[in-house]
Parts: structure tokens; C-alpha cells; sequence
């Protein structure tokens, strides 16, 4: 299955990108290594990258730099590797659009383990982004976050669109309250932070929000989805 998988892997290190190199290759990725980042954009520019495995500290350009430049272009998934664990360069890295963080401590095994991890949530997400979700009245484009209602474009905040994504992703599943405060707020907050939520998605959904035909509170326990 990774045959079709191009990694690239980025670090002035010559013993740690021989090593990840054997290891991915062990696991049938197809690997492209560079020791700099002028070496890793032009690899980046005439190839198909699938994951880009990143040192952060090289001469020249460092690896966050590189990862700024990518983004210009590219949401490809990138694994910032670095000798530091510190958690100031783990939120840089992050911040600039890092997929993950891995320590240079971990073993190549890991690393190959979060790469094959990666690109399982990417394959994931694509396939979600290449769905349409209609029921009744309300029409959801995973790929765009379009939501239409009766064919007319509905804004959405970005919290009442991942309500309403979930919602129908599972019509007629009941959510209790406490799972739709774990997804969505960590578990902080109470039923009057869902029933606002609600009430405004409502709102924007319903032909009557006060006799709502899809977004049904079940009382006491939480709200489920009716197509309709």
C-alpha cells in the first residue's frame, strides 16, 4: 500500500537520514532525502510528496522557515524532527502548520509509526472532503464547508458547522450532553453552552425554530438529528 507513498526527508545529519531512509524503505515507502533546505524545496518542487519528515536546526534555512514557505503552497503533512523537546519549538512548529513533532530520541520505528499515522488521517479527511451530506431541506459540501438550506448559502460559525457536520454524519443518534461537550469543548462548560449553540444553528436550519423538524432535543439527555 505505501508504494505509491513518497516521503521526503529532511536533515543535515547524514547517519539519521540513512537510517529513516532504511527503515521506511523496509516498509515499502519511497523515500527522497535532503541534507539542506534548498536540496529539500527542489525535491519538493519536481516531485509528488506524500509526507515530509523536517530537521529543524540546518545550516541556511532552518526547518521552520522551510515549513512557511511549504504552507505558501502545499498542505502536505510535515513531521518536524528536532534534537530539542522544549515545548516552545513543539508550539512554533505546530502554529506554522506542522502536522507533528517527533524528538530525535525516538526510535526509527516511532517515526515510521507517526508517518503511517499521518497519512491514514489524511486519507481519512480526503475522503470525508469528497462527500455530500443532504437530508430533507439541508445540503452540507464537506469539500467547500458549504451549507445550503433550500439552495440558498447558509454562514455558518465554524463551531455550528462541526455541530451540524456531526448531526448529519449520524442521523437519528442521540448525543448526550456530555459527549458533545467532550468533542467540542474539552469537557468544559454545562448544557446551557450546547443549548445556545443549538438554539443559534436552529435558527439558521429550521424553517420554524420554535417547532424544529430536525434538531431534536431529547430532554434531559441531548439532541439528535431527523432528516426529514
Amino acid at each position: 500500500m505505501h508504494a505509491l507513498h513518497t516521503i521526503l526527508v529532511v536533515d543535515d545529519d547524514l547517519s539519521i537520514v540513512e537510517l529513516l531512509r532504511d527503515f521506511l524503505e523496509n516498509d515499502h515507502f519511497r523515500v527522497i532525502t535532503a541534507s539542506d533546505a534548498d536540496q529539500a524545496w527542489t525535491a519538493f518542487q519536481h516531485n509528488s510528496i506524500h509526507c515530509i519528515v523536517l530537521d529543524i536546526m540546518m545550516p541556511g534555512q532552518n526547518g521552520f522557515e522551510l515549513c512557511r514557505r511549504i504552507r505558501t503552497k502545499s498542505d502536505v503533512p510535515i513531521l518536524f524532527l528536532s534534537a530539542r523537546s522544549d515545548d516552545v519549538d513543539k508550539i512554533r512548529g505546530l502554529t506554522l502548520g506542522g502536522d507533528d513533532y517527533i524528538v530525535k530520541t525516538a526510535s526509527p520505528g516511532e517515526i515510521v509509526a507517526r508517518v503511517k499515522a499521518v497519512l491514514r488521517r489524511t486519507a481519512s479527511q480526503q475522503q470525508k472532503t469528497d462527500k455530500i451530506l443532504e437530508y430533507g431541506r439541508i445540503r452540507l459540501i464537506l469539500s467547500s464547508r458549504e451549507v445550503l438550506v433550500e439552495g440558498e448559502h447558509v454562514m455558518l460559525t465554524p463551531r455550528e458547522y462541526e455541530l451540524l457536520q456531526l448531526f448529519l454524519e449520524h442521523p437519528k443518534q442521540v448525543f448526550t450532553y456530555d459527549q458533545l461537550l467532550a468533542k467540542f469543548w474539552d469537557g468544559i462548560g454545562d448544557k446551557h453552552t450546547i443549548r445556545v449553540h443549538l438554539s443559534r444553528l436552529r435558527e439558521k436550519i429550521e424553517a420554524d425554530p420554535n417547532h424544529p423538524q430536525h434538531l431534536i432535543n431529547v430532554w434531559g439527555v441531548g439532541y439528535r438529528f431527523e432528516g426529514g
